[in-house]
């Protein structure tokens, strides 16, 4: 019997050598090794598993920060407490509205680089809502409840969100989505991370919610080091790896 078990788990080595050492992350020996991911609008925690799993598998500890996107105040102090939980330098990395986040919670001194994924970059006084309406694009899908609360029309979800992932996925973004308080976009920065510390940029070409001649103006304003991929909005979701490997130069770049 224990000669069997040894050949069927020499078996599985020989035709899948990557199975178990799938198992078992690398361990990050230079650079930052924590990875904070915040939210942008719309969308929730889950869609940065991709990423997750492309960093966690590099060795890197990921924090997912769920916002509440209630006011940008809440959506800062959420980040601020994923980063002052952390055990070192940390690399902090933002989708959409979450740029403006990102931009003032990055002022904690454990953040060491900063990473725009089709994030805004506002500057001090500018506001999530004000950087989108410079450049609009010709229909954002946006819809406005009675209460004040954002969300995409779930029939164009897909074509202005995420048009590169397929329909099973992004039918179930379209209703999972997180209401998003119009204040929370509304309200100005009033903390510039990026004016002191490296921010990296990824612009996504074929965005078509967030005006990607936006993000390209916005990244080269800050004097980011840019890096453009042929995708969605919904890129960390659609283009993980490439997404992840500017987080991983980022966290590189830390010395």
């Amino acid at each position: 019997m224990k000669l069997i078990k040894t050949a069927a788990i020499t078996t599985i080595a020989v035709l899948a050598p990557g199975l178990a050492s799938a198992a078992f992350p690398d361990v990050v020996t230079s650079g930052a090794k924590n990875v904070v991911l915040v939210t942008g609008a719309h969308v929730d925690g889950s869609s940065w598993r991709s990423m997750h799993d492309q960093l966690w598998i590099k060795g890197y500890k990921i924090t997912v920060v769920q916002q509440p996107h209630t006011s940008l105040d809440d959506d800062v102090a959420a980040a601020r407490a994923a980063i002052d939980s952390q055990d070192g330098p940390v690399v902090l990395v933002g989708h959409d509205s979450a740029g403006a986040v990102i931009t003032i919670a990055g002022a904690s001194d454990k953040v060491k680089a900063l990473v725009y994924v089709a994030a805004v970059q506002p500057d001090l006084g500018e506001s999530a809502a004000q950087l989108a309406a410079s450049k609009p694009l010709p229909d954002s899908a946006i819809l406005t409840s009675r209460d004040g609360h954002l969300s995409i029309d779930a029939a164009k979800f897909r074509d202005v969100y995420a048009a590169d992932l397929p329909p099973n996925r992004t039918n179930f973004m379209a209703a999972s989505q997180a209401p998003v308080a119009r204040a929370a976009l509304d309200a100005p920065v009033w903390a510039a991370a990026w004016r002191s510390k490296p921010s990296y940029a990824v612009v996504a070409t074929d965005d078509r919610f967030l005006n990607p001649d936006l993000q390209r103006w916005m990244y080269k304003r800050a004097g980011a080091k840019v890096t453009e991929i042929k995708a969605s909005h919904a890129l960390q979701l659609s283009r993980p790896e490439a997404v992840a490997e500017v987080v991983v130069q980022a966290a590189l770049s830390v010395k």
